[in-house]
């Protein structure tokens, strides 16, 4: 099959934990789940920095924000800049190459310049839903704040819902007008923050059935101070699991609307004989806290919560139910995958295609793949407070410049609440992961490693 259709979907703020086909958390996700079955689950994969932005500004661009200057949320604390129209994004090779290309949902990716003006042909704006919200049922009235609470506008006319259909119809228009393959991507902004799922689905879980998260029993000992500055800055600090599992319900029901509405596009696909030639990709651009380790949202911590995200690659020729266990980037990995299934020049990309982990008979030890992934995040909410993780997948290393270091082995102890750093039994190996660190963040254009202090940190053990 050549120039396939690419459908790409990429939700805001999912676990990977919280997809059915993970096995890990009980929630509902059945189309998800028959998307893994009918293709490839990456089960680790990573986001190279757990925040919007600079996560979707590198999805476009193929490279780590920090190369090109974008370090936070441009709309929220000290400006920073984004990734400007003049800058490579690869949905303009799909142009060149004769696609169609759409794009409907979360944007933020620059304040004044929408996709069309990065190689998208139509755009479809949360704003649009809201214009159609305020017209059929007015202005909204919450009242509870970022815990979230059930939305009162009915399933069908619910974002996930309306922006599913506008999808759909995006599709059906390219099919009928255009005589070459398309491009649509849809980022959904569920299940971020607050979530006001509608029914039936906000009723689908009840708070006094949801298991604990299993790093809930946190008590912050040898861990960076901002940690537990965080549940100041929330005011959860006096939250017990009574007071999460109200949101955390709600965080299933956001999750399984979400996915009812993906079951939708599928459903399209499947009767419109459209899956026989559409590659479809399923992610997230990071995960959510949402009380794990008694925390709220994601900033300034790297835990497995948000950092490990659900990625599905689904399509005609792939193996189904195939499980790959390889140490993946989801968006940095996905430019030069596109690239490599769609057939057009790749750019400078810092990620590696998942073209060969597609084949069932590709054999990883045979080949070289990646030994290590590396995360970053550099402040924003509650200070700028740098941050840059390794793994291996089986030990973490979060380094904290300003504070103490964090060792995890994700084997013994998956919850990650035994801080290891100052345990004399990994002295060699944190040695090891702090030179990998730094020759990783030096060859891919982290000035932060500049710095000669901050490279006596990595480099001679000068750290607290």
């Amino acid at each position: 099959m050549t120039q396939p259709n690419i459908l790409l979907i990429v939700s805001d703020q999912l676990r990977y934990d919280c997809i059915g086909f993970s096995g890990r958390y009980p929630v509902r996700t059945p189309n998800l789940d028959r998307l893994a079955d009918e293709g490839v689950w990456f089960s680790n994969a990573y986001t190279h920095i757990p925040l919007c932005c600079p996560a979707r500004q590198s999805l476009l661009n193929g490279r780590r924000p920090e190369t090109f200057g974008s370090l936070w949320n441009y709309d929220l604390g000290p400006p920073t800049p984004a990734l400007g129209p003049d800058m490579y994004a690869w949905p303009r090779e799909l142009n060149r190459i004769g696609y169609a290309t759409g794009y409907l949902g979360k944007w933020h990716v620059h304040p004044t310049f929408d996709p069309t003006s990065y190689g998208y042909d139509d755009y479809v704006s949360l704003q649009d839903y809201q214009q159609f919200r305020q017209a059929n049922y007015g202005p909204p009235a919450y009242n509870n704040g970022f815990f979230g609470e059930t939305d009162p506008v009915p399933i069908d006319d619910a974002r996930t819902h309306w922006m599913a259909d506008q999808a759909i119809s995006l599709i059906e228009r390219y099919e009928c007008e255009h005589s070459g393959p398309w491009h649509v991507r849809l980022d959904f902004d569920e299940p971020h923050l607050p979530c006001r799922p509608s029914e039936p689905f906000a009723s689908w879980y009840k708070p006094d059935e949801v298991p604990r998260w299993d790093s809930f029993n946190e008590r912050f000992e040898n861990k960076p101070y901002i940690q537990k500055q965080q549940l100041l800055n929330w005011q959860v600090e006096h939250y017990e699991w009574s007071d999460w599992s109200p949101t955390v319900a709600r965080y299933y029901a956001a999750i399984s609307q979400m996915d009812d509405a993906v079951g939708k596009i599928i459903d399209f696909l499947k009767r419109s004989n459209l899956s026989e030639r559409t590659i479809v990709i399923f992610t997230a651009d990071h995960g959510d806290m949402c009380g794990a380790h008694r925390m709220m949202d994601k900033h300034c911590i790297m835990y497995e919560d948000i950092m490990r995200v659900p990625l599905i690659i689904s399509g005609p020729g792939m193996p189904h139910g195939q499980i790959r266990q390889e140490l993946v980037y989801n968006l940095l990995d996905l430019p030069p995958t596109l690239s490599a299934l769609a057939g057009f020049e790749p750019g400078k990309f810092q990620g590696r295609s998942l073209k060969p982990l597609l084949d069932p008979l590709y054999d990883v030890l045979a080949q070289e793949w990646r030994k290590e992934i590396v995360s970053t995040y550099n402040g924003q909410q509650f200070g700028l407070f740098i941050q840059r993780m390794i793994t291996d997948g089986c030990m973490k290393l979060v380094w904290n410049p300003t504070d103490v270091d964090e060792l995890y082995d994700l084997q013994s102890d998956p919850a990650e609440l035994n801080n290891l750093i100052h345990d004399a039994d990994w002295t060699d190996q944190i040695r090891a992961l702090r030179k990998r660190l730094y020759e990783i963040l030096l060859q891919e254009g982290d000035s932060v490693v500049a710095n000669p202090w901050i490279k006596q940190q990595l480099l001679q053990g000068r750290k607290l």
